[in-house]
């Protein structure tokens, strides 16, 4: 019987990770260039820590289970939560502000669809100790910064949800209506204002939602500090980083505390979105001291369908052996310490069938393991230019240095 993978999961060939991977080591040099540092948490934890985030309601979205002991877990379904934990748990004394980043896989229970699936990766930082707007302009320049450099199509939306939540002041399920807002559920937040006696407040909803500067949305609501976010724009526009001003980003949970921002993808269809973050206060939910911290979480499997991005491989030999195997190993050791990957046939093939193998897996280079080997060189046949030398033994490295790190 075939057993076939688990719905809303993937298989990754060697073609997919090497640019998964590429992806990867580009995420990583720029999160690093910043200052910061990888960290990692358990792939579950303890269910309590997403129902303190984002409710009970969570659980039906999540791989939520039972241990032998009975104890209540979960997958982790997003990866703020566990590394706020760990801040609580064995940071907290740390200098600040702290730094960290990650890349991880996390599990929902939904329904699969092109760009959603229940086995995701999210690469993410977390910029912990800090309420000032250089924390917020750093964290976003960070992320525009990476899916720049992976050349990904994309627009930069960014808002403040203090604003909203200030117009919403006297709205008792403000949260409610904050979710209504981030679904563009108009007609849902109108009955809702309506049910509570603020109908008067919908319009203003409305035009701060789609004012396109701090201007316009200090012309509808004059109430509310403009500053913060008129410092985090100035400090933007002088870092060349484009974006929309858009004071209808919402979020439905109340430790959502400021700036907030989104990265939209063409070529993504329906889920387009591939960054959000912003500020928040989650520590003290865990236990911890109330911190400020702002961070974001990019969809990589989102940015890896869109992104172009240069692919390092070096190159690859294939040893060519004449009935000799330890011949063979011998002379792929040495082009492994000369910074080649070398292959050698473990099949028991004939030349011919060894260098039809060659060919199958584009291998750049067939090196033979012949008599030549007394003389202290190798015969190295070139499979892309059809061209074949003798090399000293002592010179491989030289022979192979303008080949490697090159791009395919």
């Amino acid at each position: 019987m075939k057993i076939e993978r688990p719905r809303g999961t993937r298989d990754f060939l060697p073609d997919e990770m090497e640019r998964r991977r590429a992806v990867e080591r580009v995420m990583r040099e720029i999160a690093e260039s910043f200052g910061y540092r990888e960290v990692s948490t358990p792939t579950f934890e303890h269910l309590e820590l997403f129902t303190l985030k984002s409710g009970q309601g969570i659980v039906e979205e999540i791989y939520a289970f039972r241990d032998k002991s009975g104890r209540e877990l979960a997958l982790r379904p997003e990866l703020t939560a566990p590394v706020m934990r760990m801040f609580v748990n064995e940071c907290s004394v740390m200098p600040r502000p702290l730094r960290f980043y990650y890349l991880s896989n996390c599990f929902r229970y939904e329904r699969p669809q092109k760009g959603r699936y229940r086995e995701f990766w999210q690469f993410g930082v977390e910029l912990i100790g800090s309420d000032r707007p250089e924390s917020d302009a750093e964290v976003i320049m960070l992320a525009y910064r990476i899916l720049k450099s992976l050349n990904v199509n994309f627009k930069l939306h960014v808002g403040h949800v203090g604003l909203l939540r200030d117009v919403l002041s006297d709205v008792s399920e403000k949260d409610r209506a904050m979710r209504l807002i981030d679904k563009k559920d108009w007609e849902g937040l109108r009955a809702l204002l309506k049910e509570e006696g603020q109908a008067d407040i919908f319009d203003t909803v409305i035009e701060i939602s789609e004012a396109s500067d701090v201007e316009k949305a200090r012309e509808v609501y004059p109430d509310f500090d403009y500053s913060y976010l008129e410092v985090l724009f100035g400090i933007l526009e002088e870092m060349d980083v484009r974006f929309v001003p858009d004071f209808g980003i919402a979020r439905g949970l109340d430790y959502y505390t400021g700036v907030v921002f989104e990265m939209y993808a063409e070529g993504l269809g329906a889920q387009k979105q591939v960054c959000g973050g912003g500020s928040y206060r989650l520590s003290g939910l865990f236990g911890g001291e109330d911190v400020p911290s702002t961070g974001f979480a990019i969809g990589f499997d989102r940015v890896v369908q869109v992104c172009s991005v240069e692919i390092l491989r070096k190159p690859k030999a294939v040893v060519v052996g004449f009935g000799d195997s330890i011949r063979a190993f011998r002379v792929a050791e040495m082009l492994r310490s000369a910074g080649i990957h070398a292959i050698v046939d473990v099949m028991g093939r004939n030349v011919k069938k060894q260098l039809s193998y060659a060919d199958s897996i584009k291998a750049d280079f067939a090196v033979f393991a012949g008599d030549e080997l007394e003389r202290g060189q190798v015969r190295i046949k070139n499979l892309r230019t059809q061209e074949q030398e003798d090399v000293s033994l002592k010179d491989l490295r030289g022979y192979f240095s303008g080949f490697l790190n090159s791009g395919s």
